[in-house]
């Protein structure tokens, strides 16, 4: 096989239950069954990181790891009338989002990120008055 490079800006690399490793169009919902995504982003605004919506993994945790600039990570409240919960993320630093949690991210300005999660029936659901 020759070795090829990947844009990972352009591409997410999938890691197959069958040990392949593929480079595919970067995808915000399901992927195969038991197909890990590891996915890069460069962002500037919110619509970059769909902050209007909120977003969940039901069969893993996901990485959301900064790695240059900053962004806010925002979990949606667990009991009704409940507060948002916020992390900032520097660069160089990275969160455990539970599987299950809904959550949003928003950066602070142009951001490099880096997702790494079982994509396998994430959901997305509308902020409540978002634009």
């Amino acid at each position: 096989m020759t070795p090829t490079v990947i844009d990972l800006f352009a591409s997410a690399l999938h890691f197959c239950p069958d040990g392949d490793v593929r480079a595919v169009e970067r995808q915000t919902t399901s992927s195969a069954p038991g197909t890990w995504q590891i996915g890069t982003f460069h962002v500037e605004t919110g619509a970059d990181v769909h902050a209007d919506h909120w977003e969940m993994h039901p069969r893993a945790d996901e990485a959301v790891c900064c790695l240059t600039g900053g962004v806010r990570l925002y979990f949606r409240p667990t009991d009704a009338g409940g507060a948002e919960e916020m992390v900032r993320l520097p660069a160089g630093t990275a969160v455990i989002v539970p599987r299950g949690r809904w959550h949003r991210l928003e950066p602070d300005g142009p951001s490099d990120l880096v997702s790494v999660t079982l994509r396998e029936d994430t959901r997305l659901e509308k902020r409540d008055g978002a634009r």
